[in-house]
């Protein structure tokens, strides 16, 4: 008997030690933390119909980058350029629903502006990840170098063609297009349909108070099943994984490297675009200064998840809740006007650096110590 109970206790042991090697079990202790402050804090307010929906908001448009920094990271390399993507494909569909398609081809639908909009970003994803294998430069110096030459092309295709560094009042699309509604409306409505029959959702006429969750909630927890699935269930996902921890390796091992970058590149590029529309079609604006310093709050969120900075291993569930505990500290301002919106900033930098002592723990942990 005394057999059997120590034989379960180290088997007990075991599946701790498992867990506690999991990418995302920092990143998840965290947000449970944060989770219970705020709601403390803010007495509820953060997690009222409208709190949620607008913290969800915030969450999903961080989730949407993240991710895609995220699998990038994995596989070894930076991405400097996603802001300036977002501001470029931003500009890029606005202009193209105020001006007409390019080359004369006619006035834009909200469908045909994202196509162009999405090619033309697909093609500078490309373009990055074919110069950084190509030339065998960092991929930090040449995405530093296209997150200046997007910019700067925004803000001059801005002035030159529209005279203003600004689009606003376009026509709310989403009145007449499934598309753009698709993008920048309403998902989910039964939750809160749901939330107002229990009573509650109630505005102070009595009628509901909200409809649904902002699309780009929908469009992240899209994106972020599509990663997560092929991280743990394809090859391709174990190449990433493989390019990362050992490129040399993996290239004499049959994987196809370059490609992988390549795509991955490609798919940041991707990631940067759906940030945008969903921007543009819920906004119906767009400005040359959108998407700034948004590289910077992807690459955190990656590194808070779990992601290691020097390839190799990471978690998309840990970028869900690394996505979950900043949107909602960066919101907080708002349910706790009491807190200086400067203080954000003081603790993303705390626990980004906390995450990388951890993180480079769980490494040591999981390979020995080497």
């Amino acid at each position: 008997m005394a057999d059997q109970n120590e034989a379960g206790r180290l088997k007990q042991e075991t599946a701790l030690q498992k867990l506690l090697r999991r990418p995302e079990i920092g990143s998840f202790t965290v947000m449970l933390i944060i989770i219970v402050a705020l709601s403390f804090a803010s007495e509820g307010k953060s997690f009222s119909a409208l709190g949620l929906k607008n913290n969800i908001a915030i969450i999903a448009q961080y989730g949407i980058i993240a991710t895609g920094a995220a699998v990038l990271m994995i596989a070894g390399e930076f991405d400097l350029s996603i802001g300036s993507m977002i501001g470029f494909a931003g500009m890029a569909m606005s202009m193209m629903l105020k001006w007409g398609l390019p080359f004369g081809m006619g006035e834009a639908t909200p469908f045909t502006a994202f196509i162009f909009t999405l090619a033309m970003t697909l093609i500078f994803g490309w373009l990055i990840g074919t110069v950084v294998v190509r030339s065998g430069l960092s991929s930090f110096i040449v995405t530093l170098a296209f997150l200046f030459f997007l910019r700067g092309v925004t803000e001059v295709s801005f002035r030159l063609i529209n005279k203003s560094t600004q689009i606003s009042g376009l026509p709310d699309y989403k009145e007449e297009s499934w598309f753009a509604n698709l993008l920048g409306g309403d998902v989910f409505g039964w939750f809160y349909d749901l939330w107002f029959m229990l009573g509650g959702n109630l505005n102070r006429k009595g009628a509901q108070w909200v409809d649904g969750f902002d699309a780009r909630f929908l469009w992240w927890l899209i994106i972020s099943a599509v990663a997560y699935f092929i991280l743990s269930r394809t090859q391709f996902g174990n190449w990433i994984f493989a390019t990362g921890d050992n490129k040399e390796a993996a290239r004499a091992n049959g994987v196809p490297v370059n490609r992988v970058k390549v795509t991955l590149f490609m798919f940041t590029a991707f990631c940067a675009t759906m940030f945008a529309a969903c921007q543009v079609f819920d906004t119906n604006t767009s400005d040359a200064a959108k998407g700034n310093l948004m590289e910077l709050f992807a690459i955190a969120i990656a590194v808070v998840g779990g992601t290691l900075m020097t390839g190799g291993f990471g978690s998309i569930i840990g970028v869900v809740f690394g996505a979950i505990t900043v949107g909602l500290v960066a919101n907080a301002v708002f349910f706790i006007p009491a807190i200086d919106g400067a203080w954000f900033r003081v603790f993303l930098g705390a626990i980004l650096l906390a995450a990388v002592f951890a993180n480079e723990r769980i490494r040591k942990r999981i390979t020995g110590g080497i």
